[in-house]
């Protein structure tokens, strides 16, 4: 066994990542504050072809010291910043997505009894310290929690936002 080479790996160039079909996800970052969390989620973005990245409120837009994490990903990915999360959430819901919030919340759906349907899902990854704002959660059509069985009652954003997107491509994959 030997690792592949770079070449080897037919990964997009950024020109034809931008011109390429995406899955039909967005990824909504609620007031997250760590540069390298959002550098890292706009590099899981790219991985799973997301459409776009929306930043708000002092979530920070892309800049040299993010780019560290993103590796690229913020020249990949479309963007867009709002100052608040529920300005963004309304105009998600005008392109009909589903608003799905990671958060542990009374009445959240356990990400492996979670079925992802064919129309548009916009998830959205909380604050480090307080998660998804009470707006954002009231915006929201669905909740689901990632299951825990250690002594922490949290992930990292940018691990939350790997396993959920991956969780969204396996189900669409099967079908």
């Amino acid at each position: 066994m030997r690792k592949l080479e770079m070449s080897e790996l037919n990964r997009l160039s950024v020109e034809d990542f931008k011109q390429s079909s995406k899955n039909e996800i967005v990824v909504v970052l609620d007031n997250v504050r760590s540069l390298l969390n959002v550098g890292s989620v706009f590099r899981t973005a790219d991985s799973f072809r997301a459409k776009k990245v929306y930043l708000c409120g002092l979530t920070p837009k892309p800049n040299n010291e993010m780019r560290k994490t993103a590796l690229g990903a913020t020249e990949s990915v479309e963007w867009e910043y709002f100052e608040e999360t529920s300005e963004a959430l309304k105009a998600i819901q005008k392109d009909n997505y589903q608003i799905v919030a990671i958060e542990q919340a009374e009445g959240s759906l356990s990400l492996e009894q979670a079925e992802f349907q064919s129309e548009p899902t916009a998830f959205i990854f909380g604050n480090e310290v307080v998660g998804v704002s009470d707006e954002a959660l009231a915006l929201s059509n669905k909740c689901i929690e990632i299951p825990q069985f250690g002594t922490k009652h949290s992930l990292n954003i940018s691990v939350s936002a790997g396993i959920v997107l991956w969780e969204y491509i396996c189900q669409k994959l099967k079908h």
